[in-house]
């Protein structure tokens, strides 16, 4: 599908091929967040040892955050509607796997499959988006709509984990997947056009080697980071090989003939800059949720089901920042929008170092939440198309491979790091150390939202 045959108003195909693809984004936000609350329940009922809990979500995370560049760059050569569909396939069977397992072992496998499979389904959704929608007003409420239901994914999969386990059962968190990947794997092949590329290249082995193994070795290392301490050898040594498995990748793309990851792609200031702003954009807001999941159980004494339902708001405000990006950047521009939306987020975060050990604190928590949420939104959206913007369609997959490896690096890397973080900075285990250790965390997090909006501006100036 080429951008000067793409209609400019939404027809109803269009609207189908929309509803569906956003159906699948949204079902895999839900499953990064789904189990946290469901952690201890599942660990009783298969038998996991307490030290290994932590491996039904690191595996996931590995997997999805490891694998998404690789499948971004498989999707534009063999077909991105054949991949998401058979991505969309994978994951129907895991998510029914996981929830009827008896085991650790089989819980952990039918984990590793659902991050292949929003590895694969993510970049794909993205690219038949981008292909499916031309530069400019549709492609931007696309994105929005697409940006916000992700992020308000990541904030339901909390409260449903939780509704699901207290009102179920925690497998529930696995099935309630199989009927809404069945009715997109049923709808899609009517309505969503198969996009490639005329001229199939050969597929950059070496590249897809070096970038995956590397990927896979830096997700682990910031995981066992968040989990031991940033002086735990596993994690330096993990850091250390990924780092260096990902300079060779480099050297692989300057010589190889069809490279993975074109260096010229890369150096577009638009995918560069976008890309800066758009992981720290993630790593900031899905880590604070983290953190505030600790001030309302650790501080204030809420249940993993009222804290859940405090995030209510916060998905509220993801939602309204979604839907009014594209007025947004239609007035301001991508640039400026990206700006904006992160000062409101830095401004809404730093508003949270006023938290205390009351329950008054309950009403800041929820506005700053809200106000951040939409600022946050206005920047991933901006994110979005800008990292899309300016490339050809059968370098979309690329891109949205690269954007959708950004993305999940945050949201994987967040929490570890703010975790290590506030860890180093509570003086003790009672509340009013957690809450010291927690604002430590909460003022690098306004900071990091201030580092990507100053990044984006003086990139903007340059490009």
């Amino acid at each position: 599908m080429t951008t000067t045959l793409a209609p400019t108003t939404l027809t109803p195909r269009l609207r189908l091929t929309l509803v569906l693809l956003l159906a699948a984004q949204f079902m895999l936000a839900v499953d990064f967040s789904i189990l946290n609350v469901a952690l201890p329940v599942i660990g009783q009922g298969l038998g996991f040892p307490l030290g290994q809990l932590q491996w039904i979500g690191t595996s996931f995370a590995l997997c999805a955050a490891g694998f998404t560049l690789l499948f971004g760059r498989v999707a534009d050569l063999f077909g991105r509607r054949r991949l998401f569909l058979g991505g969309l396939a994978v994951l129907a069977v895991a998510s029914l796997a996981g929830g009827l397992a008896t085991s650790p072992e089989v819980l952990l496998a039918a984990r590793v499959l659902q991050g292949l499979a929003t590895a694969a389904v993510t970049p794909a959704g993205l690219s038949l988006m981008t292909t499916s929608f031309p530069e400019g007003p549709l492609r931007e409420k696309a994105l929005g709509l697409n940006g916000a239901l992700m992020s308000a994914g990541f904030t339901t999969g909390a409260i449903l984990g939780g509704v699901l386990t207290d009102l179920l059962s925690w497998r529930w968190a696995f099935f309630i997947n199989v009927p809404v990947a069945l009715t997109v794997l049923l709808l899609a092949p009517t309505v969503v056009a198969e996009s490639r590329p005329v001229h199939r290249p050969k597929l950059d082995l070496p590249g897809a080697l070096t970038v995956t193994l590397g990927l896979l070795a830096v997700v682990l290392g910031l995981t066992q980071a968040g989990e031991h301490g940033w002086t735990s050898p596993y994690a330096l040594l993990s850091l250390a090989a990924g780092a260096a498995l990902l300079l060779a990748f480099h050297a692989v793309e300057r010589r190889a003939a069809a490279p993975l990851v074109p260096l010229g792609v890369l150096r577009k200031p638009t995918v560069a800059w976008g890309n800066v702003v758009g992981l720290l954009a993630f790593l900031t807001e899905t880590s604070l949720v983290f953190l505030l999941t600790l001030y309302l159980q650790n501080v204030l004494g809420f249940s993993p089901l009222a804290a859940g339902l405090a995030f209510g708001v916060l998905g509220v405000g993801t939602v309204v920042g979604g839907s009014a990006a594209p007025r947004v950047i239609g007035r301001l521009g991508n640039r400026r929008t990206l700006i904006v939306g992160g000062l409101v987020q830095a401004a809404s975060t730093a508003a949270l170092l006023g938290l205390g050990e009351g329950h008054g604190s309950l009403a800041l928590l929820l506005a700053a939440t809200f106000t951040g949420g939409v600022g946050n939104m206005l920047v991933i959206v901006g994110f979005m198309v800008t990292a899309t913007s300016g490339l050809a369609d059968h370098e979309q997959g690329l891109a949205t491979g690269l954007a959708t490896m950004t993305q999940q690096i945050g949201i994987t890397m967040g929490a570890p790091v703010m975790s290590a973080i506030a860890t180093a900075a509570m003086p003790g285990p009672t509340a009013p150390a957690i809450l010291t250790g927690l604002k430590t965390a909460i003022a690098v997090n306004a900071a990091l939202v201030l580092l990507g909006v100053l990044a984006g501006r003086r990139a903007a100036r340059r490009s």
